[in-house]
């Protein structure tokens, strides 16, 4: 019930702000037209930007209920699975991932690493771990570098178990993880299960930032999605397939930088629901150098719209599949649309309360937002269970993390759209899994 009393305080308290911040700006008393109009404007943005944020937090309170009334799966309903674990040169952390591996509560599964030709020390430790445990094994298989892509697909061809979880080399897993996931497959509908990815190293602003970004900004919307079917990103760190299902569309691609949106977009497309589970959790080292940070959402941001390319004719007319076209529809609003009237809307409000003289209007605009934030960020780390110590980063969490991370996403959607090269790339692993 906490919860519902949080998003009630949200509601009233965002409102009040936001009316406050409307009428700051009165577009009557602008004698200058562009300014007038730009007022104009920005009261929409307002309605649009608390619509999102009031449409995610109920659509994400009821995934919550929904949700939490689904018991994990017991022993005797549970399939095998087979685990792919993609790898490259992540002798950092390989062990530490696998041994998570290991310890999962899970009556029956096998461990499938498939080394994309690593030149550190990666396959010689994942090697140190192979055989069986009972009803549970490990096998290390290694082929010439093709990419992560291509290394799930020879995961794919191997797994011979009726459902597959595909994961990153750089992740851990819940022990709890997959009883949790395997549950939503009793609906024939469900082709894939989206797992909660959430940030290990924990040890500087922009790590702890990364930490709040994945609970309030990537799992709010990705819960939202949740309750409607629509998940259209599975996360690379934890995502779990009906492998017939997965072979049937082709596996992976390897001609977008964002394989795990294109997919989801395959499956999506083809019908199938695609759902998200909170419980099934997957712990992942994130970026704690900004340099780092700003090339992995760039690169995320290309391959989205890579993926959102191939599927122009589904965006451009739902043709009778609204349900598909609502997915790919909000993946090309949050990654091209919104970034970009963030960044707009606020140099547009900045202006337009200067040149009106009424300079209080961007005091009330920065309330409005750092508000939003702190609401959004108490509610769904109080939702998950999460460390309240993140709640105060989310005073900065706008103007000095989404705003540079829009920046790059914007310019990200400039170079795919004239074409600029760019190559994969590779984290350093600082091995804090």
């Amino acid at each position: 019930m906490r919860i519902k009393y949080i998003g009630v305080a949200v509601t009233a308290v965002t409102l009040f702000v936001a009316i406050r911040v409307a009428i700051s700006l009165d577009p009557g008393a602008i004698s200058t037209p562009a300014l007038h109009t730009s007022v104009l404007l920005l009261r929409v943005f307002l309605v649009v930007l608390i619509a999102r944020y009031l449409l995610l937090l109920w659509l994400g309170y009821l995934h919550h209920i929904e949700s939490g009334g689904t018991p994990a799966a017991d022993d005797a309903a549970l399939a095998p699975v087979t685990i792919i674990v993609p790898v490259f040169n992540e002798e950092q952390v390989i062990l530490s991932a696998l041994q998570s591996l290991l310890a999962l509560d899970y009556p029956e599964f096998h461990i499938l690493v498939v080394d994309d030709g690593s030149t550190d020390r990666t396959l010689e430790l994942a090697s140190t771990l192979g055989g069986d445990y009972g009803r549970v094994s490990l096998t290390v298989v290694t082929k010439s570098n093709g990419g992560k892509a291509a290394a799930l697909n020879t995961g794919l061809a191997l797994a011979k178990t009726p459902y597959v979880l595909c994961m990153d080399g750089d992740s851990r897993l819940h022990p709890a993880t997959l009883r949790h996931a395997m549950a939503h497959f009793d609906d024939p509908r469900v082709a894939a299960v989206a797992g909660n990815v959430k940030v290990v190293n924990r040890n500087n602003i922009w790590t702890r930032l990364q930490a709040l970004e994945y609970i309030e900004g990537l799992n709010l919307a990705r819960r939202a999605q949740g309750f409607l079917r629509i998940v259209n990103i599975i996360p690379g760190p934890i995502g779990v397939f009906r492998r017939d299902v997965l072979s049937s569309v082709g596996g992976y691609d390897s001609d977008t930088f964002a394989e795990d949106a294109d997919l989801t977009l395959k499956l999506v497309t083809a019908g199938w629901h695609v759902v998200y589970e909170e419980r099934a959790i997957a712990w992942t080292e994130s970026p704690e150098i900004f340099v780092d940070l700003i090339r992995q959402r760039y690169r995320w941001t290309r391959g989205i719209l890579q993926a959102l390319r191939k599927r122009a004719s589904v965006l451009s007319s739902p043709r009778g599949q609204i349900v598909t076209w609502i997915s790919v529809a909000s993946m090309f609003f949050e990654a091209v649309l919104w970034p970009t009237v963030n960044i707009l809307g606020g140099l547009l409000f900045t202006i337009a309360a200067l040149s009106a003289g009424v300079t209080s209007g961007i005091f009330y605009w920065w309330m409005l937002l750092t508000m939003l934030d702190v609401a959004a960020a108490l509610y769904t780390i109080v939702t998950e269970e999460e460390d309240l110590a993140l709640v105060p980063y989310a005073v900065v969490y706008r103007f000095l993390f989404i705003t540079m991370i829009d920046v790059a996403k914007l310019f990200a959607t400039i170079e795919e759209a004239a074409n600029v090269n760019m190559t994969w790339g590779k984290l350093a692993r600082a091995g804090r899994i």
